[in-house]
């Protein structure tokens, strides 16, 4: 009925099937049965003998635990049998847990058996409490799909603690450590139930209580209420349980057949499958291919298609949003990052690269998307910016009020002094677990210029980079800039130049040191074309599916109002040339410089989402052979991202986060964005509801 067969949904239907054994051996098999033999004068003749109601009722929760634990080691064996699945990492944690949640629910039980006077009343009043868990704890509808005002009153629902507890360690590998408040309120509630039981134990059914009695039952339960109120603030167990549910989607199993594919690496299978399984690619056939129903897995018909590694665009900035709103209090940073990622994804791009942003905000958003909370391409932090007093960088802050100038600055760059502070910021940030460094070396172009960072100084960032095993990129503007990094040993030159060719002996420098050249032609033109007025850009139809119409609007509008016209002038002298940039890409693809795709959007007109596939237009335009951009987009990105162990290429072991078009890009580049399928780490992208994650 689950499907259990396939992927991880047996994870999920034993995860159940616990949780109801739980429930049922709690409420009914204690709250029951001590009602039935005291009005069947079992308990009766205890009373005569030497002895106190603590030993009975620790027997009936020991005895339950018992006889239920054996159940659960009954129920793992069949699912690891029969649907495939895997042992336990966490076997001993979960069995603890399972006896401490046992426990607990006896404990519930033995007060509601204690405060009622007939196998009637018991019944009335276990039914309520027993359908409540049972329908708001996920043990039979997934909390994440109730409205998020019923996910809050959840999380006062003891049940919803062994749904998410159990979960964790059965999905993630997860420690009792990393469950203790739910341990915490099971042990209490044990104490707590065991001790009120104990104060209204009755041996005799003439014995009678009053029905105020009964609210002893809420007190059992106010370690659940107090844990409710905090997760209900925290949030924690609301997005434990969203990652939990994004980990079984994950998990699923699926056979994309009938399929050209890109590996990556140089090769192209004709006709072949993919076969994924657990997040994972579990093979890749060349020619034939096994049925899906023989795999357990979900046809995915690709016939005509093309599978690729997702693409990765190495050189964004989420804070700005490549255009204009005619209102900027419509702009919310925070808001228009999160969709900024889910537009990636929703074009095939799968990880980008923040190549300068406010660290904080990108460290929060990194956690969110990776951690799997919410469902958006994979975020790498490249930055803040080590430049100069006066540099480039400190321009984007000069004209807000001078606590928002230092905020924004605190945030967005670094500006060392010394090599000692330059070390210590570098140790700073590295601690912080950004994926890599940037520096700037740019000194701008006449009736523009910035202070240009002191080599001494950048060559300290780039060493402690170094020695912190972080790459380091650096920005240039020329080719003076790009010969002083180059014999800084950067890991990547950002943009290369648009104003001069870059020497021959410093392209064959980078290719020597195995230096990453990252062009981003896409910037050039898009600064090109709005100083033309131009806005074709905005008309492609990727871009018009993932933007939102106030920003699409307020950039046409930008494009044409004639309070733009001093900006639109100023930016057509200055001298940026496509061609030089494209003529320098290709002398570097000629040497065998390693190339990257980035396009450093967020600037103008260079919007957010299907960046890769404009990249990789203009880099075929210029001259360099698909399958060569194709790989600069995939493995050569993940190579530098220090990433290509789990991403980058179609190959048995790597993440299966992949791309699927309609068409052959390798015969036609614009087939890059006609898109049939994103998968990310096995899970097949709901590319329609993308933008209505809450």
């Amino acid at each position: 009925m689950f499907d259990a067969n396939q992927g991880s949904a047996i994870l999920q239907v034993v995860t159940m099937v616990i949780v109801l054994g739980i429930l049922g051996n709690g409420l009914f098999g204690a709250g029951m049965r001590a009602v039935q033999e005291r009005e069947e004068n079992i308990l009766r003749r205890y009373k005569v003998t030497p002895i106190t109601p603590v030993p009975l009722l620790a027997a009936s929760m020991i005895t339950g635990v018992v006889l239920f634990v054996p159940s659960v080691i009954l129920i793992l064996w069949l699912a690891h049998q029969f649907y495939g699945m895997p042992v336990p990492g966490q076997l001993v944690s979960l069995l603890v847990f399972v006896c401490l949640g046992a426990i607990a629910f006896r404990s519930l039980g033995l007060i509601i058996a204690a405060v009622v006077n007939s196998s009637q009343e018991s019944n009335i009043l276990i039914q309520p409490i027993y359908m409540t868990m049972l329908f708001l704890s996920g043990a039979t509808i997934p909390l994440t799909l109730m409205p998020h005002w019923l996910q809050n009153i959840t999380q006062f629902i003891p049940a919803t603690y062994l749904m998410t507890g159990i979960g964790g360690i059965l999905l993630r590998g997860e420690t009792l450590a990393a469950n203790w408040p739910a341990i915490a309120a099971l042990v209490v509630t044990t104490f707590v139930g065991t001790f009120i039981a104990t104060k209204l134990f009755r041996w005799e059914k003439e014995e009678k209580l009053r029905a105020s009695a009964k609210l002893w039952v809420l007190v059992v339960l106010l370690p659940f209420l107090l844990l409710g109120g905090y997760q209900a603030w925290t949030q924690h167990d609301l997005i434990k349980a969203r990652i939990l549910a994004r980990n079984l989607r994950r998990g699923q199993s699926w056979l994309i057949q009938n399929a050209r594919i890109f590996i990556g690496n140089g090769k192209v299978i004709e006709s072949g499958a993919v076969l994924v399984r657990g997040g994972k690619i579990a093979q890749v056939y060349e020619g034939k291919f096994p049925d899906a129903r023989a795999l357990n897995a979900e046809p995915v018909d690709a016939a005509g298609k093309t599978v690729l590694p997702g693409l990765i665009d190495v050189h964004v900035h989420l804070g700005g949003p490549g255009g204009f709103y005619d209102d900027w209090t419509k702009f919310d940073p925070q808001k228009s990052a999160e969709r900024e990622l889910e537009a990636y994804l929703y074009c095939g791009v799968t990880a980008v690269r923040s190549a300068g942003d406010k660290v904080d905000d990108m460290l929060k958003l990194r956690a969110r998307f990776n951690g799997g909370e919410r469902l958006g391409s994979e975020l790498f932090l490249c930055g803040p910016l080590f430049t100069a007093e006066g540099g480039h960088g400190t321009e984007y802050a000069k004209n807000l009020p001078e606590i928002a100038r230092s905020g924004f600055n605190a945030q967005f760059l670094r500006i060392p002094k010394t090599q000692m502070e330059a070390r210590t910021m570098v140790d700073d940030l590295a601690q912080k677990r950004v994926n890599a460094i940037k520096g700037i070396l740019e000194s701008g172009v006449p009736g523009y210029r910035f202070n240009r960072m002191n080599l001494d100084l950048l060559r300290a960032v780039v060493e402690e980079a170094h020695a912190n095993h972080l790459p380091a990129s650096i920005h240039t503007g020329e080719a003076r800039d790009v010969i002083d990094a180059v014999s800084l040993g950067a890991d990547s030159i950002e943009h290369g130049s648009f104003r001069d060719e870059i020497p021959d002996a410093t392209v064959a420098e980078m290719k020597a040191k195995g230096i990453f050249y990252d062009p981003t032609l896409s910037v050039v033109e898009g600064l090109s074309d709005f100083a033309k007025g131009k806005t074709d850009l905005l008309k492609r139809s990727l871009v018009q599916q993932v933007t939102t119409k106030d920003l699409l609007d307020g950039t046409e509008h930008a494009a044409k109002k004639p309070e733009m016209n001093s900006m639109r002038e100023g930016l057509s002298h200055y001298p940026l040339s496509l061609d030089l940039g494209s003529r320098n890409l290709l002398k570097a693809w000629h040497v065998g410089v390693m190339l990257v795709t980035g396009s450093d959007a967020g600037n103008f007109l260079v919007l957010h989402g299907p960046t890769v596939q404009r990249e990789v237009e203009l880099w075929v335009g210029a001259g360099i052979p698909i399958e060569v951009a194709l790989e600069a987009a995939t493995l050569n990105a993940a190579k530098l991202l220090r990433a290509d162990n789990r991403i980058g290429t179609v190959e048995r072991g790597k993440e299966a986060t992949l791309l699927v078009v309609d068409g052959n890009p390798l015969q036609d580049v614009h087939a890059l964005s006609a898109i049939s399928s994103v998968f990310l780490k096995g899970e097949r992208v709901n590319r329609t509801t993308i933008f209505d994650q809450k």
